[in-house]
């Protein structure tokens, strides 16, 4: 094929396939990944494990889930996205399959974090990175409508499991979800294609430490460390801190789904928004109001401004990881952005683990919650202030924040 003729299909109906596949696969791996908290109280019972050992279900998961990313992205690169979203789906599959029939806890956690977390990476990160190469016009609708399926499938997932376990038990959701992942998992291997812009415009793909002794991926990536600490405290806690406050069981859960809702907004709003700004730009405005909406959880905790909270922080945070994969295609091109996403995300596996771990050591020496949102706000500040040596590479008078 030409290079004109794979010009042509950029911004194509085939192109818009490539985003189908990626917002399908997030739809399924996070969905799977974040209905876990349904399954937490009857696994629990049934291996008479207390909170602690069964959330590690979903700990571990989560951990291998981002770590992975860089191992998935870079075999994305070297041998296709098909290949590597095909073996995704098979291994999302064999590990629900076997958790349900596991009869040990260390067997469970086996099972499942190598299974869905392995395979979660491999089918999200590659599908992903390879919407990019196939726009030109419209890349920031694209990217915007890929990522809003990870809210999708986070709020969609969780009422099926329910209603699944109340029929059938656990083990046998499991089964179900062991069929029906992998069958949605393998239509994305069909739609999937490598980066067109990759294959036309060639270039060297970036390796690992060359990512790491690039000054912008550094800020990038600690600045993405301290924001999504404070964000995965707030998806722990939020619930929690409802509680406290006199707010009921189905109240407080709510407002984790209302930051969900509220992100899939804010990744279709990244279409248009990215069109007027600069994708850093907008990157470093979301940081900032991710930031200062903590103001509004300090000062006014009745349920109502928590709502408006989990409303603004949501939108806020939707747009910051819509327009991730665009920052990055600015500073460190197409080609290889598997590498370079997936390396990019083991970012989140690092949050996901200091973020809770050091917001719940600041509610235990302060005895309450003032400390924690302190804390989350002081990381989301400084997230957005880490940004702020960072030019864009297109437009840079256009950036009103530099």
């Amino acid at each position: 094929m030409t290079r004109g003729a794979e010009s042509d299909e950029r911004d194509s109906a085939r192109a818009w396939l490539r985003v189908a596949a990626a917002f399908l696969a997030g739809a399924v791996s996070f969905g799977v990944l974040y209905s876990f908290g349904v399954f937490l109280k009857p696994i629990a019972r049934e291996f008479h494990a207390n909170v602690v050992e069964a959330s590690a279900f979903f700990s571990l998961t989560a951990i291998v889930y981002y770590l992975f990313g860089a191992f998935a992205g870079r075999l994305s690169d070297l041998f296709g996205p098909r290949l590597i979203v095909a073996c995704g789906a098979a291994a999302v599959g064999l590990g629900l399959f076997f958790t349900a029939f596991a009869h040990r806890l260390w067997f469970g956690y086996l099972a499942y974090a190598s299974g869905v977390g392995v395979g979660g990476a491999c089918v999200y990160v590659p599908t992903l990175a390879a919407v990019g190469g196939w726009f030109v016009k419209r890349r920031n609708a694209a990217l915007g409508i890929a990522t809003a399926g990870n809210g999708i499938g986070s709020i969609a997932f969780p009422p099926l499991a329910a209603a699944l376990i109340g029929r059938l038990g656990w083990r046998a959701t499991d089964l179900v979800f062991a069929f029906l992942a992998p069958a949605l998992l393998f239509v994305c291997a069909f739609l999937v294609g490598p980066p067109m812009a990759a294959r036309a415009e060639g270039g060297a793909r970036p390796l690992v430490r060359d990512l790491f002794t690039s000054r912008e991926f550094v800020i990038l990536y600690l600045s993405w460390v301290m924001v999504s600490s404070a964000l995965f405290e707030t998806i722990v806690f939020l619930p929690s801190f409802a509680r406290a406050h006199g707010t009921g069981r189905i109240a407080a859960a709510a407002l984790v789904s209302t930051i969900g809702g509220s992100g899939v907004a804010g990744r279709l709003a990244f279409g248009p928004a990215g069109d007027r700004l600069e994708a850093l730009a907008l990157f470093k405005l979301t940081c900032l109001i991710m930031a200062l909406s903590y103001a509004i959880w300090l000062f006014l905790p009745s349920y109502g401004w928590l709502l408006v909270f989990a409303v603004i922080f949501g939108i806020s945070y939707g747009t910051r990881f819509a327009a991730l994969p665009a920052v990055l295609i600015d500073y460190f091109g197409i080609p290889g952005l598997g590498t370079t996403l997936g390396l990019f995300l083991t970012a989140s596996g690092l949050a996901a683990l200091i973020g809770p771990m050091l917001a719940g050591l600041a509610i235990d020496l302060e005895g309450g919650f003032k400390g924690a949102v302190l804390f989350a706000f002081a990381m989301g500040l400084l997230g957005f202030v880490a940004l702020l040596p960072l030019r864009g590479r297109r437009g840079r008078e256009r950036d009103p924040l530099r």
